[in-house]
C-alpha cells in the first residue's frame, strides 16, 4: 500500500472515488471582459470570473458563505439585455458577488472599464479612510487582502486629512479571539460564518451609520432582557455565556486584522514562516491544517483548503491545541529504571538507545507472556507495527488500541462491520442524506467537523438530524435536531422500537430512516450499552439506512484497519480464520500466526494485575481513559516488566521500567485515518531526531533477534500495499441481548456522561488562552430528580459513589427523571477517576454541602 502525501491511493484504505458528474444542469451563456462563457444557472458573476481567471478584488466574498454585497469592493459593469431584448447598461456599477449571470449579459471589470476601476478605487479609499496605519504591527501583515488590493486596486496617495476614529482595543470576545475595532471593514465575514456555519452568534453588527461597528453583545443595542450577566465580553446576542468551539475560524477568514489569535497575536510575521500542510491529530475527521513554523517552533495552525473533508474549517481544539508536542515534560532520551542488587526498582535514569532497546528486549523475554495496549492515537503506520510486532515478534493476540470503555460486542461489531469497509458513508454522503440518526454520538462534543457538515446539510438541504441520548445539547438544539430520549442504558430499547407503524417520533423514525441515503452514526459511547450494536445493526437491515462508526481518537479507525483488536488482523481478517492466518503468515514470511482471540484491554490489565501476564508493551496510553483507572494503576504497579513508548512523561511512564520516546506527529510523517476509512497521509514539518513509533518498534524487534521490516514508511507502505485488504469471510454479526435496566432507589440516578470537546485530555495541556473556552462544567438534571434531591436550578449537586464525590453546579433540563449528567472529564469532574464509574452506572445525588462557584 502506497501512501504518500502526493498518492494517498491505497489498497487496505481506499481513495474516495471521484463525485459523479453533474447532468442535466440548465447553464446560461455570456461574457466577461469580451470573453463568451457558459455557467450553470444561478452562478455568480464572480465566481464565473475565477473559472475565466479573471481577478476581480473583494474582501466579503467567500465561496462557502451567502452572499452579503457588504463591501463593494467587487464592483464591475454591467450591460443586461432588456424587455426589447437590446443591451442596456445598468445605471450603477453593482456587486459581482451577489449578481448572478443572466443569458446574454455583458461584464466589464476593472480590466476592460474605467468605471468599474473607478469605482473599486473610491470604495477603497472609503475603507481607508477610517483605518489605521499599523500594518507593521498588525498580525495579518503581509497575507492581508487589504493591503494587497490596496496597493492592485487603491489611490496612490490618501485625500483624508482629518482624524480618523479610534477605538478602545482589544476587545477580548473570548480568551482566546481578540478584537481591534478600528481595522474592521464591516465585511461580516465573522458574523455570517457564526450565524451560518457554527451558530453560534457571539459577534453581531452594532449601531448605525458611520457609527456602526462589529461588536460583542451590549445590553442597549441587542435588546437583552434582564440583568446583565458577569463577564459582559463573553457572552452571545443571546446573553449565553460564549463557548464557541469554531471561533478561531473567524481570525482566519477576517481580511483585515481586526479578529485576532491571543496565542499568536505579536508572536511572527507570515513571511518569517515556513509553512507545512498536514492533518490533525485531536479527531477521526482527518481535518487538513497547515503548520507555520519558526526555528524549530510552531507558531499556529490555519486549515487546510479540502473541500471532500473540512472544507475551509477546522475546530478551535484543531487550530490552538498543539503545544502538547514540544511540552516541557517532552521526554527526548531513553529512560532506564535502576535495580538494586536484592531487585529493588530504583530511579529512571537517562540511556543510550542501544542500552535502552537491550534492557527491553531482556525484560520481555523474561516477562513471559506480554500484553500490548498502544491507545488510540497512533497513525496507520504505527498500529500496523503494533499489530505486527504482537503477533510476529511476541507470538499473541494479546493486543488492543482501545484505551476506553469497551465490550466484546463491540469487537465483533467493529470485525464485522467496520474493519476492511471503507468509504461506505463520506462526509459527502452526508451532504445528500435525508435524515441522519445519531446513536451513542454527540457530533459537536466529539468530531467537530462533523457537525459543521450536519449543520450544512441542515441548513442547505433541509436534512433531518435524530439522536438517541439522554439529553438534547446544545449542538443538537443548533442542528434542530429531535431527541429520542433514552437513559443510559436503555438505547437498544429505543432502537428496538423505530419500527414502521410505531408510535410519535419511533414511527417517524423509521420512516425517515427508510429514505433513500439515510444515515445512521453511531459513536464508541454504544460500547458501554449491552445490546446496543446488536440494536444498531437490525434497524440498518431493517430500514435500509446506511452505516457508519465514528470514533473520538484520531487513530481509532486506523487502528482496526491495522489488526490492533484482540481477534482482528490487519485488513479486516479474523484471527479465527485459518485462511486468513495463512494468507497473512505468507505475506509476513512466518511459519505461523496465534490462532486463539487475545484479550481485550480490560482483560490485559486484568491479567497484569493478576499475574498471568508478565510484561506490558504500552504506547500513548492514559489510566484515566479507561473504565477504572485505578485498577489500571494498581495493573501498572503490580506487571513484571513494563515497557512504554510516548511523547511525554505520563502516569505510564513514571511506573515504566524502560521508556522509549518517540515522535510527535509534527516530528514524523504519516497516515491518519478518518471515520470513513480515507487516508489522510501527512509530511513531516519540522526537522527531528527524534522516532516514530514503528522504527522504535523495528530497532525492538532487531534487539530480540526477529526481522520486523518496517524501518522506514518506505517499507510499512510496501508491506501493506503486499497484505491488502481481505476478500474472504468476515466476523458474524453480535448477538447480545439488552440488559435490564438498573432498580433506581430514592437518592440514586443513572449516570450519563461523555467527552466535551475542550476538556482535561493531555492534548490540550499548555494552552491556556483555548482552556478558557472551555464549557463551564455543570451537572444536568431533570426538575423532577432536581426537587427529589432538594437542589434548585443553579445550586450544588453531589453526584457519589463509594469511591468519591463530585460537585458541580445544577444545570436543569429537559431529560428523564433519575438520569444525571456529568461532562466525563472537565476540570471538577473527572467522572471515571473518581466515581469509578461510567454511563448506565448507578450514583447516588443530593445537594452539595457549599454552593458552587
Amino acid at each position: 500500500m502506497t501512501i504518500t502525501s502526493s498518492n494517498p491511493a491505497t489498497s487496505l484504505v481506499p481513495a474516495a472515488p471521484a463525485p459523479a458528474a453533474p447532468t442535466d444542469v440548465e447553464t446560461v451563456t455570456f461574457s466577461i471582459d469580451g470573453i463568451e462563457t457558459s455557467a450553470p444557472k444561478g452562478t455568480l458573476v464572480i465566481r464565473a470570473a475565477e473559472e475565466l481567471g479573471i481577478q476581480i478584488p473583494r474582501f466579503c466574498d467567500h465561496p462557502l458563505l451567502a452572499p452579503a454585497g457588504a463591501c463593494r469592493q467587487c464592483l464591475v459593469e454591467v450591460w443586461a439585455p432588456g424587455r426589447d431584448g437590446k443591451l442596456a447598461k445598468m445605471p450603477k456599477p453593482q456587486a459581482s458577488c451577489t449578481l448572478e449571470a443572466t443569458p446574454g449579459m455583458e461584464v466589464k471589470t476593472q480590466h476592460t472599464s474605467a468605471e468599474a476601476d473607478k469605482a473599486q478605487h473610491g470604495v477603497m479609499e472609503l475603507l481607508l479612510i477610517n483605518h489605521p496605519l499599523d500594518c507593521p504591527v498588525c498580525d495579518k501583515g503581509g497575507e492581508c487582502p487589504l493591503q494587497n488590493q490596496a496597493m492592485s486596486n487603491g489611490r496612490a496617495s490618501a485625500r483624508f486629512v482629518d482624524v480618523k476614529r479610534t477605538f478602545a482595543k482589544p476587545i477580548a470576545i473570548s480568551t482566546q479571539i481578540l478584537l481591534d475595532r478600528e481595522r474592521c471593514i464591516l465585511c461580516q465575514r465573522c458574523t455570517r460564518f457564526s450565524e451560518e456555519i457554527a451558530g453560534d452568534t457571539f459577534i453581531d453588527l452594532q449601531k448605525r451609520g458611520a457609527s456602526q461597528q462589529i461588536g460583542t453583545f451590549d445590553t442597549d443595542v441587542l435588546g437583552f432582557a434582564g440583568d446583565l450577566p458577569t463577564g459582559a465580553s463573553t457572552l452571545d446576542t443571546s446573553g449565553k455565556p460564549f463557548a464557541s468551539y469554531f471561533s478561531g475560524n473567524t481570525v482566519q477568514i477576517c481580511p483585515v486584522g481586526a479578529l485576532t489569535s491571543a496565542a499568536y497575536r505579536f508572536r511572527s510575521r507570515p513571511f518569517d514562516l515556513v509553512s507545512t500542510p498536514g492533518i490533525s491529530e485531536h479527531d477521526s475527521n482527518g481535518s487538513a491544517i497547515r503548520i507555520d513554523h519558526r526555528r524549530g517552533v510552531v507558531l499556529r495552525r490555519l486549515a487546510g483548503d479540502d473541500p471532500a473533508v473540512n472544507q475551509e474549517w477546522i475546530s478551535d481544539k484543531d487550530r490552538f491545541a498543539f503545544t502538547w508536542q514540544s511540552a516541557p515534560d517532552r521526554i527526548t532520551t531513553p529512560l532506564v529504571r535502576e535495580r538494586t542488587d536484592d531487585g529493588t526498582r530504583g530511579e529512571l535514569v537517562p540511556a543510550s538507545w542501544v542500552e535502552a532497546l537491550g534492557a527491553a528486549a531482556a525484560g520481555l523475554r523474561a516477562a513471559g507472556a506480554v500484553g500490548v495496549l498502544p491507545g488510540g492515537r497512533l497513525t496507520l503506520e504505527d498500529a500496523y507495527a503494533y499489530a505486527k510486532f504482537a503477533r510476529v515478534v511476541l507470538g499473541t493476540n494479546d493486543v488492543d488500541g482501545r484505551a476506553r470503555p469497551h465490550s466484546d460486542e463491540e469487537e465483533a461489531f467493529l470485525a464485522h462491520r467496520v474493519a476492511g469497509r471503507t468509504l461506505e458513508v463520506t462526509f459527502g454522503d452526508l451532504d445528500r442524506a435525508p435524515a441522519v440518526l445519531l446513536v451513542g454520538l454527540e457530533p459537536e462534543e466529539e468530531a467537530g467537523i462533523l457537525f459543521l457538515r450536519l449543520r450544512q446539510a441542515v441548513v442547505h438541504h433541509r436534512a433531518r438530524v435524530v439522536s438517541v441520548a439522554a439529553l438534547a445539547s446544545r449542538g443538537l438544539e443548533r442542528l434542530s435536531g429531535t431527541l429520542l430520549a433514552a437513559a443510559p442504558g436503555t438505547e437498544a430499547e429505543v432502537l428496538d422500537g423505530i419500527t414502521a407503524g410505531a408510535p410519535d417520533e419511533l414511527g417517524a423514525t423509521a420512516g425517515l430512516l427508510g429514505a433513500e441515503n439515510a444515515v445512521i452514526l453511531v459513536g464508541e459511547r454504544l460500547a458501554s450499552v449491552p445490546g446496543g450494536f446488536t440494536a444498531v445493526l437490525a434497524l440498518a437491515e431493517r430500514t435500509g439506512a446506511r452505516l457508519a462508526w465514528v470514533p473520538r481518537r484520531a487513530g481509532e479507525r486506523g487502528a482496526v484497519e491495522a489488526g490492533l483488536l484482540p481477534s482482528v488482523l490487519p485488513g479486516g481478517r479474523t484471527v479465527a480464520d485459518s485462511a486468513a492466518r495463512v494468507d497473512l503468515a505468507a505475506a509476513w514470511d512466518v511459519d505461523a500466526l496465534p490462532s486463539a482471540p487475545g484479550r481485550s484491554t480490560g482483560a490485559i490489565v486484568a491479567g497484569a494485575r493478576d499475574g498471568s501476564l508478565g510484561g506490558l508493551l504500552v504506547g500513548g496510553l492514559e489510566p484515566a481513559d479507561l473504565p477504572d483507572p485505578a485498577l489500571a494503576r494498581d495493573a501498572l504497579d503490580r506487571v513484571g516488566f513494563l515497557v512504554s513508548l510516548e511523547v511525554r512523561a505520563s502516569e505510564v511512564t513514571d511506573r515504566a521500567d524502560v521508556v522509549l520516546p518517540v515522535a510527535p506527529p509534527v516530528e514524523r510523517g504519516g497516515t491518519f485515518v478518518t471515520w470513513e476509512g480515507r487516508p489522510r497521509p501527512f509530511p513531516q514539518a519540522l526537522v527531528s531526531h527524534a522516532l516514530p513509533d514503528h522504527r522504535v518498534l523495528d530497532r525492538l524487534a532487531d534487539e530480540l533477534g526477529v526481522v520486523l521490516g518496517l524501518g522506514s514508511l518506505a517499507e510499512v507502505h510496501a508491506e501493506l500495499d503486499q497484505i491488502g485488504g481481505w476478500d474472504g469471510a468476515r466476523a458474524a454479526a453480535p448477538a447480545v441481548g439488552a440488559d435490564e435496566p438498573p432498580a433506581v432507589a430514592p437518592g440514586t440516578a443513572v449516570l450519563a456522561t461523555w467527552h466535551q470537546l475542550l476538556d482535561n485530555g493531555r492534548l490540550q495541556t499548555g494552552e491556556q488562552h483555548l482552556a478558557g473556552t472551555a464549557k463551564r462544567p455543570v451537572a444536568r438534571i431533570s426538575a423532577g430528580t432536581a426537587a427529589a434531591a432538594g437542589v434548585a436550578d443553579g445550586g450544588a449537586l453531589a453526584v457519589s459513589t463509594d469511591a468519591g464525590t463530585i460537585t458541580l453546579p445544577v444545570a436543569v433540563t429537559d431529560m428523564p427523571d433519575h438520569v444525571v449528567w456529568l461532562p466525563t472529564n472537565a476540570p471538577g469532574s473527572a467522572v471515571r477517576d473518581t466515581l469509578h464509574a461510567d454511563a448506565g452506572d448507578l450514583v447516588r445525588v443530593a445537594a452539595g454541602s457549599t454552593e458552587v462557584a
